[in-house]
């Protein structure tokens, strides 16, 4: 159940997206334990001009590679989340040559009450979850 948003500066074929979204499910499933069709994932591209991440003063460069992640997701423990940080990146570099400064992460956290999978019910409240 998390929600996992991805932006991107357009340019990337069908494919490497593909195996971004690929790679961003199994490192989710292996972190945080979820069950296995726990998928939602939504890639927005942007042009260059639309997206300024910089390096909060780290002296980090970025590239026009950049990938910003933002999960909204139930509370995870800090040890799922440096879990999640670390191998996302590493696989990432790792499978496909993203560089590792060009991987920005952001978890959001919300509880089982803010989900509503279909028919504006709340599955998670009414036992259906």
């Amino acid at each position: 159940m998390p929600i996992i948003k991805i932006d991107m500066i357009k340019g990337r074929t069908k494919e490497q997206i593909k195996e971004i979204l690929d790679v961003s499910y199994e490192v989710m499933l292996d972190a945080f334990d979820a069950p296995e069709g726990d998928r939602y994932q939504i890639v927005t591209q942007h042009e260059d001009y639309e997206m300024a991440i910089l390096d909060t003063g780290l002296g980090v460069e970025r590239t026009d590679e950049v990938l910003v992640f933002t999960l909204v997701s139930r509370p995870r423990t800090k040890d799922q989340k440096t879990k999640f940080y670390h191998n996302l990146v590493s696989q990432l570099h790792d499978e496909l040559n993203i560089r590792k400064e060009d991987v920005m992460i952001s978890l959001v956290e919300n509880t089982d009450e803010n989900w509503s999978f279909f028919n504006g019910e709340a599955q998670f409240l009414n036992g259906d979850l």
